[in-house]
């Protein structure tokens, strides 16, 4: 009698190959979510110095010696910019003329400012007569009567009576120019004249008027 033996292969079960290539791909996984190691190319520019600011518009007058000077900011300061300038005296100061005498007085306007003026202008105030003494003559035109004219180089700003002498004049349309840079002076000659023909009830008399120039930015 013969003996039947049933043989039994022993089954091989692989699956440490798997286990480790999932637990290989889920570090990776985790290493790409949180290594900045591994962050796409950047590019940044960080600027420092980013600043804004205001310039400055001042005005200063000089007479033809340039030893007397009057500042916009003698007022007080550049908050107030704008003075009252009585040491140059553009009509002369001359006091004892006699007609058909004429008095010239040179002067410079400068922009002492950083900015340029785009506006520059020439405002007369009223011609006002007065007494100059204690003899005085009876006329009363002497505003009328005494011209001025005003030129800056070879322009002519205004030329006629002081009465007549009333209205803002724009230097720079007079003088064809598009502004006043910041450091230049602008030059200007005042030439008063008395009529030769203006008799004695014109002595003993004087005019004033105010005269205010003005830059705008």
């Amino acid at each position: 009698m013969s003996e039947s033996r049933t043989s039994t292969s022993p089954r091989r079960t692989r699956v440490g190959l798997p286990v480790a290539i999932a637990g290989a791909l889920a570090s990776l996984v985790l290493a790409l979510g949180i290594s900045p190691s591994l962050a796409a190319f950047t590019a940044s520019i960080a600027n420092t110095v980013d600043t804004a600011g205001m310039g400055t518009l001042t005005m200063q007058e000089a007479n033809a010696a340039g030893t007397v000077l009057c500042n916009s900011t003698d007022g007080g300061s550049v908050s107030t910019n704008a003075a009252t300038c009585t040491t140059i005296n553009k009509y002369g100061g001359n006091l004892a003329m006699v007609p058909g005498q004429t008095v010239n007085t040179s002067i410079t306007i400068k922009n002492t400012g950083t900015v340029p003026a785009s506006t520059f202008s020439l405002t007369p105030g009223a011609c006002a007569q007065s007494a100059n003494g204690l003899v005085n003559g009876t006329a009363t035109d002497l505003c009328s009567r005494i011209t001025v004219v005003v030129t800056s180089g070879a322009t002519t700003i205004y030329n006629g009576s002081l009465a007549g002498f009333s209205a803002a004049v724009n230097v720079l349309t007079a003088t064809a120019a598009s502004s006043v840079p910041a450091g230049a002076s602008v030059p200007f000659t005042f030439a008063v004249t008395l009529p030769a023909a203006l008799g004695n009830t014109y002595a003993g008399l004087q005019v004033s008027q105010p005269l205010t120039w003005t830059f705008g930015s």
